[in-house]
């Protein structure tokens, strides 16, 4: 790699630190510095999750589009979507208005709702968009989905027939679902489903006890929060003849899917690997036909980053082309050799202090990739 000519770089973000074109811009800064006769590519790139909004408008094109929501606890927020050029796509993240990162200190998945991110579809439907690309990925949220459709116009009512707030809790206390108001507009419009997570909805494996205790959930919690999805999925069984429970991809997300799946004559679903999604949108394969290096990387790399995640699809396709691959994550937790098998050559860490909180790290992040850049270019 001494004689290199053009290095693309494709990171994902840096959850909760660096956006993907902020750590793009930093690792270019180090060439610029130490190799200014390489050319680089960046290539911000994201999986669906937080992110993915910026990678498309990098990508093609269009205009962030800027929406008073609530949160997941409901709370008011100004959160953001894209329509691209075309003016008639519109690329959402769940993560915008129903993520994690909105609600850092006060994780409560028996009581947060994706109803905002209702409301972000409502908005891209309001503006004539016929294509909605909706990343799933980041959420705090374990409802099911029945936020959203709550915020397109489903009745979800108890056996008073009051209607229930959208949330896992709520869950607990349905009985009917009305879907004689669900947004007509739905029909006339594509969803694309960005989602790398083969979950399904319930059980050991599904929403609840994979994604919940990330969420906050203790032990105790996360059988509610399953039982709760059961219960959820047996309604949606009854009220329309769709069987979602063991369909794979249901769990992503809180079980977001189990509520769009369950509305075949109105929502028109295609689920997608959501880094593949964003690489052929990008001519990924054309790109890097003549680069002599590919720099990834993420917030923490571990084992999982091998299932469906930004660094393993770019790892593949870099592989088919027997183009290197070098991994710079904030931090690294256990991995075997198969990531070596995957086409990655090396895997450096950022993060090389030990900082007694969260916000040391935000604070310290950006010189710290710096650091390791340079580092890693002085050393080639």
């Amino acid at each position: 790699m001494k004689y290199m000519k053009k290095v693309v770089i494709a990171p994902d973000s840096f959850k909760g630190t660096m956006t993907s074109l902020e750590v793009c811009e930093i690792i270019d800064k180090a060439f610029k510095k130490i190799m200014p006769e390489v050319k680089t590519i960046k290539i911000p790139i994201a999986d669906g999750g937080e992110g993915t909004t910026d990678a498309f408008l990098y990508a093609m094109g269009g205009e962030k589009i800027f929406v008073k929501t609530k949160n997941p606890l409901f709370e008011d927020i100004e959160s953001y979507y894209a329509i691209l050029k075309d003016k008639k796509t519109a690329i959402i993240e769940t993560a915008a208005a129903s993520g994690l990162t909105l609600i850092e200190n006060r994780k409560n998945p028996l009581d947060s709702s994706t109803f905002g991110t209702g409301l972000l579809i409502k908005d891209a439907l309001d503006k004539n968009c016929e294509r909605i690309i909706l990343g799933l990925g980041g959420s705090a949220t374990n409802d099911g989905g029945a936020g959203i459709i709550s915020a397109l116009g489903v009745k979800l009512s108890d056996e008073n027939n009051h209607e229930i707030i959208p949330s896992n809790r709520g869950l607990g206390k349905l009985k009917y679902i009305d879907d004689t108001k669900l947004d007509k507009r739905l029909k006339n419009c594509e969803f694309i489903i960005a989602c790398d997570v083969e979950n399904i909805l319930c059980g050991q494996s599904g929403a609840a006890y994979i994604f919940g205790p990330q969420k906050g959930a203790d032990e105790t919690t996360v059988k509610i929060l399953d039982e709760n999805l059961s219960r959820y999925a047996g309604i949606l069984r009854e009220k329309t003849d769709r069987d979602i429970k063991n369909i794979p991809g249901t769990g992503a997300a809180g079980g977001i899917l189990a509520s769009l799946l369950s509305f075949p004559d109105y929502i028109n679903c295609k689920i997608c690997s959501g880094i593949d999604i964003i690489l052929d949108t990008v001519n990924f394969d054309d790109i890097i036909k003549d680069a002599d290096l590919i720099i990834t990387g993420e917030g923490r790399f571990d084992s999982q980053s091998l299932s469906g995640k930004v660094v393993s699809g770019i790892a593949k396709r870099a592989k088919k082309q027997n183009k290197p691959v070098i991994v710079i994550a904030g931090s690294c937790g256990d991995y075997g050799d198969e990531v070596y098998d995957l086409g990655i050559q090396a895997i450096f860490t950022a993060c090389s202090k030990i900082y007694t909180d969260f916000g040391e790290v935000k604070q310290n992040c950006f010189d710290a990739l710096y650091k390791t850049t340079e580092n890693i270019l002085r050393m080639i």
